[in-house]
């Protein structure tokens, strides 16, 4: 789902169609700049590319004339829309349908620019207040009621609707290590601290991670019995990324980058769901660690020795 970054951009992966009429749709990242007045795109979230690293591809947002769904004219890309700009159509993918109306949503109000002034009637007081907004380029005046004009400021405030809750867990009582949630993420390096797109899986034991979807190897496998905890990161100004959730194990702090607040709050929930199957409702990763590796003291001294044990794994 676009999502709103930091510089107040709305931001999201698609898939576009760069070569006009070739059927071949390449995922980039794409930034809506309404302040600079513009759509780019790049191979990635450039928060994950060499700094300095140029986009792919631009559009000045004056030159779109309108952005449309566009199913019926390319049956055989789902979720397609296409934004018409002079001679040109650019014919893009969104994730599902919700992705699709956003983002079209987003265009259109975006090529839509509003100037709001007031001028004085003749031997009279009152002012009257007009607006004109420029559209694909054609500047339409209207006058408009100050009423009217708080209602329209409102519905054009830009905030958007927060987005339905994704499904993080369904039981499976008949299958064996069934994949819950799957998709990509960006991961920090544990050595070299780098950030590398990862493509992720969570069945019912583990988490794994591996180069691309087209790998059967993992590169790595987490065992759900090991994490402590899954949460936003709390650390994600410091590290300017958004979106950002970590995973605490009895080894190591992983950190995961989602490409959006939805995916991020999808993962921490399925992660969480599946852990909770797994151990049962109420028993925390410090239950189960003290539960499997016994401590010995004086009847006495219980309650605040294993209190204190299970603030240290925290």
């Amino acid at each position: 789902m676009p999502y709103v970054d930091r510089q107040n951009r709305i931001c999201g992966f698609l898939d576009i169609e760069e070569l006009e009429n070739s059927g071949k749709f390449l995922r980039r990242y794409f930034i809506l700049d309404t302040l600079e007045g513009s759509l780019v795109w790049y191979m990635d979230n450039p928060q994950n590319l060499p700094e300095g690293t140029s986009n792919v591809g631009s559009l000045k947002l004056t030159y779109i004339s309108k952005v449309s769904d566009a199913t019926k004219l390319r049956p055989k890309a789902e979720f397609c829309f296409v934004i018409n700009a002079g001679m040109r159509k650019f014919y893009l993918q969104a994730n599902d349908k919700q992705d699709l109306v956003e983002w079209v949503s987003a265009l259109n109000n975006a090529t839509k620019i509003t100037v709001k002034a007031c001028v004085d009637t003749s031997g009279a007081m009152k002012q009257v207040s007009y607006k004109t907004e420029i559209i694909a380029g054609v500047p339409i005046t209207t006058t408009t009621q100050e009423k009217g004009e708080d209602q329209n400021g409102a519905d054009r405030s830009g905030q958007r609707k927060p987005p339905g809750q994704l499904p993080y867990y369904l039981s499976r009582s008949n299958q064996d290590q069934s994949v819950i949630k799957a998709g990509y993420c960006v991961k920090q390096g544990g050595v070299m601290k780098n950030w590398k797109r990862r493509y992720f899986m969570l069945d019912d034991n583990t988490l794994s991670y591996f180069k691309s979807d087209m790998e059967r190897e993992p590169l790595r496998v987490i065992p759900l019995k090991e994490v402590n905890r899954v949460q936003e990161c709390k650390q994600s100004d410091l590290m300017m990324r958004d979106n950002l959730f970590e995973l605490v194990t009895t080894s190591r702090t992983f950190y995961f980058q989602s490409d959006s607040p939805e995916e991020m709050h999808g993962w921490i929930k399925a992660i969480s769901g599946a852990i909770v199957a797994q151990r049962g409702p109420g028993r925390s990763a410090a239950s189960c660690f003290v539960a499997t590796h016994p401590v010995h003291v004086q009847p006495s001294h219980v309650s605040s020795d294993v209190t204190h044990l299970c603030l240290l794994l925290e």
